[in-house]
């Protein structure tokens, strides 16, 4: 009614409103009434946008690629985007009377392409395909000290290269070298693999030859070591026999010295006895035999003095006409007391 309209602008949206040239109502989520044919409304969004990329570049070794990623901005100074681009609005919040708040997104895609063309004609195609992160850090860092941006109050918070993509032929190629490439890759793993097979099963051979080796050594010392112990026991039952054969020795000589001794001391007893009894019966040796009967009648005993008269008879008997001896006299004869 008579052009007087409410406005309630969103807390991601700086409202700059100006009636008849004059600054009334500046900032962000402000809701107020005004009037239409006399006023100007300036709304600029204050949320972050996202503004996808996709653009060709040629890299150091002038081979086409394909760079595709996504924007990450916001604005930081309304009053600077507002001086230099027209945000006004007709009506609703969302229409705007000029194409610049769509020109914004294309001014930094356009500056995102300068300074990633700078990073990717510096290396290869190669190095570049695989260069995003790297590419990616280098032209957030530089976006952020551009003059431009600085003078639209415009902040990036991000500048993420999604895929960096060379031309289809080129990617053949590339697919049909490392395809060759892994192919040999896997030549070369396979004859690694039978080649280990090989030196593994020489190595298993060598094992099982060094482990005969050994046991045969083995076997050898344990022979040697029975053969030593064989000729030790030997050797000490040798020593052993020698030893008793030279008790024996010793025990024989031992004998033989007791034996010759005995010999010894035997004859000096004989010898002793002999001279004694010829010491004994020399007095006697100058007697004539019958003074010899007659002494050893008078100690003698009967039986013997008996006997000696038989003796005599029997040696005279040529002299005796006849002699009765009766059997009572010769069994008190013979007979012990």
């Amino acid at each position: 009614m008579l052009g007087i309209e409410y406005l309630k602008a969103a807390p991601t949206q700086h409202i700059i409103h100006y009636a008849n040239g004059q600054l009334r109502h500046s900032g962000a989520g402000l809701a107020f009434f005004y009037l239409k044919p006399s006023s100007s409304i300036v709304v600029i969004p204050l949320a972050s946008a996202d503004v996808p990329f996709i653009f060709n570049e040629v890299s150091a070794d002038f081979q086409p690629l394909t760079i595709q990623g996504q924007l990450t901005y916001r604005i930081s100074d309304p009053n600077k985007v507002a001086a230099l681009l027209d945000y006004t609005i007709d009506g609703r919040l969302d229409e705007y009377i000029s194409e610049d708040p769509e020109k914004l997104p294309q001014r930094l895609v356009n500056q995102v392409q300068v300074l990633a063309r700078a990073e990717v004609q510096r290396i290869p195609l190669r190095q570049a395909i695989h260069a995003c992160e790297t590419i990616s850090a280098a032209v957030a860092a530089s976006i952020n000290q551009s003059e431009a941006l600085l003078a639209l109050g415009i902040e990036v918070l991000e500048v993420i290269i999604q895929a960096i993509r060379p031309a289809p032929e080129m990617a053949r190629a590339l697919e049909a070298e490392a395809r060759e490439d892994l192919l040999r890759q896997s030549d070369q793993a396979i004859y690694d693999r039978r080649n280990a097979a090989v030196e593994q099963e020489r190595r298993i051979k060598e094992n099982e030859l060094n482990t005969e080796i050994a046991v045969e050594e083995k076997k050898r010392q344990i022979r040697e070591t029975k053969v030593d112990a064989d000729l030790a026991v030997e050797t000490k039952e040798q020593n052993v026999r020698q030893s008793k054969q030279n008790g024996q020795i010793r025990l024989e000589e031992e004998r033989k010295r007791l034996a010759v001794a005995r010999a010894e001391n035997a004859r000096l007893e004989a010898d002793t006895q002999t001279y004694t009894l010829e010491a004994s019966l020399k007095p006697l040796a100058n007697l004539e035999r019958d003074v010899l009967q007659l002494l050893m009648m008078q100690s003698a005993d009967p039986r013997k003095m008996l006997s000696l008269a038989m003796k005599e008879i029997a040696q005279n008997a040529g002299k005796i006409g006849n002699l009765n001896i009766s059997p009572d006299l010769l069994e008190s004869l013979l007979k012990k007391e």
